[in-house]
């Protein structure tokens, strides 16, 4: 079977029959470009059709590869921990922008988040909590890969740093309504890191609730949030007493990050 004939009968959309061709074959995106008359060796063959075969099921690229590209980084993924997303770079570069010496990211996953920030402020001392022990394991593998130096504690949100306060709290957390139809596209991704509770904001409430005691005085807390919850985040936020509370919109313009400060002494 040659290249152009293996892509035709895969079924799925070119873009993505390349991809998953090249991590069977070795074969640049390039070189599949170029020679599509190429002939394939029957193992390679063989596998890149499993793989078209469950991403036709509907199984996420990022796990078929095992690796996910986000902020310049190529981080491993599996089925325990979220996809990185593109809109979730907004979190970083609001981390960023503060240039803090301490940060704190609840619910980490993969760690891309926390990574992200420690590579571009490398004296920065950054925590990153995780609920889900397989979770901590592909994290601490992304952290061993890029030599970065995360503080990587296994516990539900502010457990495990009692106590302790920081320049930056950043969350992605939970933020899907029971019931919502998108949540079977996202079925092969971990649920309990996907939905939140009937209105999609019980994760939010619970960070928000706890988010005071472990800010320093003037530091700031930005959460992810999903499309029409910015209002109700921003009201939880001040609720909280939190100051200069607003919302940052992502790429495509839609609010997705809210957060505010804590008053300074």
């Amino acid at each position: 079977m040659r290249i152009a004939e293996a892509i035709a009968a895969s079924g799925i959309e070119a873009r993505e029959a390349r991809l998953l061709l090249s991590a069977a074959s070795g074969f640049s995106g390039a070189s599949l470009v170029a020679h599509p008359e190429r002939e394939l060796p029957g193992e390679i063959r063989d596998a890149f059709l499993d793989f078209a075969a469950r991403r036709g099921r509907g199984e996420p690229v990022a796990y078929i590869l095992g690796r996910q590209e986000f902020y310049g980084l190529e981080l491993a993924v599996a089925p325990p921990v979220l996809i990185p997303r593109p809109e979730t770079e907004l979190l970083v570069q609001l981390a960023l922008g503060r240039a803090p010496a301490t940060v704190l990211e609840l619910g980490t996953g993969s760690g891309a988040i926390a990574l992200a920030v420690k590579r571009h402020r490398p004296r920065a001392r950054v925590v990153a909590v995780e609920s889900s022990a397989a979770a901590l394991v592909i994290a601490r593998r992304n952290a061993a890969r890029y030599a970065l130096e995360l503080e990587l504690r296994h516990g539900r949100w502010f457990e495990p740093v009692a106590g302790e306060r920081f320049d930056v709290v950043l969350a992605n957390p939970p933020y899907v309504a029971e019931g919502d139809p998108h949540l079977e596209a996202l079925r092969f991704e971990p649920r309990e890191a996907l939905v939140a509770g009937p209105g999609g904001l019980e994760a939010i409430r619970e960070i928000v609730a706890g988010v005071t005691s472990h800010l320093v005085p003037g530091g700031e807390c930005f959460l992810e949030h999903g499309l029409g919850q910015d209002a109700a985040v921003r009201e939880l936020l001040a609720s909280a007493g939190l100051e200069d509370v607003r919302s940052w919109p992502d790429l495509a313009g839609i609010a997705r990050v809210s957060g505010g400060r804590l008053k300074s002494d």
